[in-house]
């Protein structure tokens, strides 16, 4: 497997968005619970609709069996993917047993080819030029949670990896560099 990067530039990910907005809703929906969730692209394709949405509105955490630990991990559904997926929903009747990111040429998920096509060829038309495929969307949720000040043994547990520079190193975090964090209690 070919190392690919994570997207770095909140830009670049708002022109991806425009892109599979006006592509495929289902293909936004993709992209945004990736970069959201941290999920693995393999559990996304096999969520069905009742996996997020209880019926008449979304879940606030989708909860995937972990193959390591065999528990149930949860993964919180914030408020992007919460209009993506209202939006997503409202296109159409949906069963409760439909794959969510269901082909539109039968009712199976679509493969992880296809997956890696609509994103990789987002990227591209986005201008991005660094080695992208359905891993960026893991990568990019670390990447960001990370800047945002969520502690890397979060990440660590999420990634299942078992040091920090394991994970700074895979969700794209160069040791060298500095950036200034902001402590805002704000009482």
């Amino acid at each position: 497997m070919e190392y690919v990067e994570p997207i770095k530039d909140i830009d670049t990910i708002n022109t991806i968005k425009t892109i599979l907005k006006k592509q495929s809703q289902r293909d936004l929906l993709l992209f945004v619970l990736g970069i959201n969730t941290g999920v693995r692209v393999h559990d996304l394709l096999s969520l069905k609709v009742s996996d997020i949405w209880d019926g008449t509105d979304m879940k606030e955490f989708l909860l995937l069996d972990d193959a390591l630990t065999g528990k149930a991990k949860p993964f919180y559904l914030n408020s992007s993917v919460y209009m993506e997926l209202k939006t997503f929903m409202s296109l159409s009747n949906f069963s409760s047993e439909d794959y969510l990111f269901k082909s539109k040429k039968n009712a199976q998920p679509i493969t992880r080819q296809q997956a890696y096509r609509i994103i990789n060829q987002a990227a591209k038309e986005a201008g991005i030029t660094g080695k992208i495929g359905t891993h960026t969307l893991r990568k990019t949720f670390g990447y960001h949670a990370y800047r945002k000040g969520i502690a890397i043994s979060i990440l660590m547990d999420i990634y299942h990896h078992h040091s920090p520079a394991e994970t700074l190193r895979y969700i794209g975090i160069d040791k060298n560099e500095h950036q200034l964090i902001r402590v805002d209690v704000n009482l």
